[in-house]
This record gives structure tokens, C-alpha cells and sequence, in this order.
């Protein structure tokens, strides 16, 4: 690992005015088990650390029926998962966020973090995705918000320019009849990166028969996590039927560009798209029927 410099600033205009003067040598620093690895192993050059964990609207966690969720983009998973409110009201958050590492790891990673890493399969993006989910930006020239499917542009690379950090992640609260889900495959416990993961969401109507609209996300077949609009508006307005999951399925396999490397073949791949797809939307409609976002 090289030198480095640290900072721990303790507002958004400080952290912003760091990675400003840094340029493409600073990097935020949330919980780290990202960027220290990639840093240990000389995959990035950093030599200014920007610790963001001081800085208040960083480390928010709040939920209300009203505003929906604000999640700091320094908070640490374990506070997400160990949380009552956000369990009943986003379960298909948890799915992602509690398989986000292990014990200790969850400890300190952060969903912001998982999010700007902008790996094509991490976890928590086609549930956040699915969610319509929206990243709170700041910087020098302000603040803006973004879906969060438009902020990851290429493996690594984000929508952030020269300043700019995400500050937290905004979701909306549920809709009545809602439910979700988020699943993974993976070959075996000691990988803990996907080879497909897929994220679904579904508003029924009130005799919970009809779709009323639905999202679906996909993760590691593209060089970002997919957003599938067109399998979820294949849903809209059609009645609950195996047929309808199936075909929305199909769509997202058939939306889904992925790679042969060494943890799946581009084939195994697209096959699980449909698969994971079918078993989010089944799982999302199950807790939509039962009362649970």
C-alpha cells in the first residue's frame, strides 16, 4: 500500500472542498470494505482518504410512513437489518443488505458505499432499483438527486463528478399492496459475489388479483445493474398468473447481456435471469398478499 494522507471532516461543504482540491487522488472513506482491499492490492491509487463517518446527514437512518426511508450513505448494513421499522416496512432491503459480507463485515459496510463501489453485482443495487430508490448527490455546486439506476455508468465508474459524494439514499414509503424481494445465486458460501442477482417489486390491487405496476432489476449480467422497465411494464394491469411471472421472466432474460469469467458462463447466466426473476416476483407477491413491502 502506498503513502496516504487522512481527513475526517465534519460537514458535507468540508468533505466536498477535500475531494474537490483531491481530484481523482481522493476518495471518501464510509466503511471501507471496498476501497482499503482494492487500495492493499494496488487495483486504485488514493492519497487522500476522506472519512465521512463524522459528518451527521451521513450517518441518518430514519422511517416514516410519510417520507419514506433516508438512509445515510455512511450508515453501516447491521443498523438496516437491526432496525423494526425498516424491516416491516422494506423486507425486500433487508434481503440485500443483510447478505452484504458477514458478521463483522456488516459492521462497517455501508449500502452507500456498496452503491458507489458500482460493482455490476453488488447486492443492494437491484433492490434499491426495484424499490425506486433515488441517491441524494452534494457538492460544490450543490445538491441533486438521481434514480439510483442512472448512477452507475460502467464497472466502477458512477455519475459523480469532481466533488461530489452521495450523501444519503431516499426511498419512498410503500404503497398499499406492496411487496418485494431481492435473491441471489451464488455457487457456494465462501463466494460471496453474485452470479446473478435479482431484485422485484409489485403494487397489487386491493382484492390482490391484478398488477398494478412493478419493478424489476437485475444484477452482475451487464456492466451495470440492469433496470428491466419493459418486464415490469409487461405486468401492469394483468391479472396474477404464473403465464404473466413467466413472461416477465423471459423479458428479463432476454434484456440480460451477460459474460463468461470464472464464476459463471454468459449461458448459466441468462437462464438464471429468468429463474431468479420468477422466484423475486413470486416471493414479491406472496408478501404484497400478506401486508409486508
Amino acid at each position: 500500500m502506498s503513502p496516504f494522507d487522512y481527513a475526517a471532516p465534519r460537514s458535507i461543504a468540508e468533505a466536498a472542498a477535500l475531494l474537490q482540491q483531491a481530484g481523482d487522488d481522493g476518495r471518501v472513506l464510509a466503511g471501507g470494505t471496498d476501497l482499503i482491499v482494492q487500495v492493499r492490492e494496488n487495483r486504485r491509487r488514493v492519497k487522500l482518504f476522506i472519512d465521512v463517518k463524522n459528518i451527521p446527514e451521513l450517518n441518518e437512518l430514519s422511517c416514516s410512513a410519510r417520507k419514506g426511508l433516508v438512509i445515510g450513505a455512511a450508515v453501516p448494513c447491521y443498523r438496516i437489518t437491526s432496525d423494526s421499522k425498516v424491516a416491516q416496512a422494506y423486507p425486500g432491503l433487508l434481503d440485500a443488505a443483510g447478505i452484504i459480507g458477514g458478521v463483522q463485515i456488516q459492521g462497517r459496510a455501508s449500502i452507500g458505499g456498496n452503491l458507489c463501489n458500482a460493482s455490476p453485482a453488488a447486492d443492494s443495487i437491484p433492490a434499491l432499483i426495484a424499490l425506486e430508490a433515488a441517491c441524494v448527490i452534494a457538492g460544490p455546486q450543490g445538491s441533486r438527486e438521481v434514480p439510483v439506476e442512472q448512477f452507475c455508468t460502467g464497472p466502477g465508474k458512477t455519475v459523480l463528478g469532481r466533488g461530489e459524494m452521495v450523501v444519503a439514499l431516499r426511498l419512498p414509503p410503500p404503497k398499499k399492496g406492496s411487496g418485494a424481494h431481492y435473491l441471489r445465486f451464488i455457487p457456494r458460501n465462501e463466494m460471496d459475489i453474485a452470479v446473478v442477482g435479482a431484485g422485484a417489486s409489485v403494487v397489487l390491487d386491493k382484492a390482490g388479483k391484478t398488477i398494478v405496476s412493478a419493478r424489476i432489476a437485475l444484477g452482475a449480467v451487464a456492466p451495470t445493474p440492469l433496470y428491466v422497465a419493459e418486464a415490469g411494464a409487461a405486468l401492469a394491469g394483468r391479472e396474477v398468473s404464473e403465464a404473466a411471472v413467466l413472461q416477465a421472466a423471459e423479458s428479463a432474460r432476454a434484456a440480460a447481456r451477460p459474460i463468461t469469467d470464472m464464476r459463471g458462463s454468459a449461458a448459466q447466466r441468462k437462464h438464471l435471469s429468468a429463474v431468479l426473476v420468477r422466484r423475486a416476483l413470486e416471493k414479491a407477491i406472496e408478501r404484497a398478499r400478506n401486508g409486508r413491502a
